[in-house]
């Protein structure tokens, strides 16, 4: 399933889930400067919801080690990074993912997304939730999908709602986000819920 390529970077698995509009796909060394610049058109409009960005954020090298170690955390069966792109173009749309896998008794992984400010609001994160749903319950066999957003993320919260996540409560000071710990809502949805 992953193998090794010519600049010594472990290759990514060869997975792509086709939705109407958006596919999801691991992201790849060639990606970056697509992703880069889809990240740096929307720094005012992400920086809110996410950590605060490091200096090197963008920079090649700082991709190259979070793909490294996204191709990693596959093959460890410890999270699953996705890039949603269009599907007409495959243009980079944002990213989504499953981390904080646990198994055994759990079967249990917590979403996280992005969605560029262009692509905001016309439904390809949607799109791309239920795709990473249906791998997560299909594929990976787990059992309950966790995702937390801030109280004020509208937009995040309708989309949690809209696929059939249920609001679980709130958690205080639970992300530093925007450089500071920031309370959150909790969501899950569990695989008997979920009508991908």
């Amino acid at each position: 399933m992953i193998g090794l390529l010519r600049n010594g970077l472990i290759s990514p698995p060869a997975v792509r889930l086709d939705g109407q509009r958006v596919s999801i796909r691991p992201p790849l060394a060639r990606d970056w400067q697509e992703w880069a610049d889809l990240r740096e058109r929307s720094r005012a409009f992400l920086t809110p919801w996410e950590p605060t960005w490091p200096a090197d954020a963008l920079a090649r090298t700082a991709y190259l080690r979070r793909l490294r170690r996204q191709i990693i955390e596959w093959r460890d069966d410890e999270a699953y990074g996705f890039l949603a792109v269009e599907r007409r173009t495959d243009r980079v749309a944002g990213g989504i993912g499953l981390s904080n896998i646990r198994r055994g008794v759990a079967q249990t992984a917590t979403l996280g997304y992005w969605v560029g400010e262009t692509y905001a609001r016309r439904g390809y994160m949607g799109e791309a939730t239920r795709l990473t749903l249906d791998f997560a319950f299909g594929q990976l066999g787990l059992h309950r999908i966790e995702a937390a957003c801030l109280p004020t993320n509208a937009p995040s919260r309708g989309l949690l709602e809209k696929v059939g996540f249920q609001y679980e409560g709130y958690a205080r000071g639970y992300l530093r986000i925007d450089g500071a710990w920031r309370d959150h809502v909790l969501y899950a949805i569990l695989r008997e819920e979920w009508r991908g």
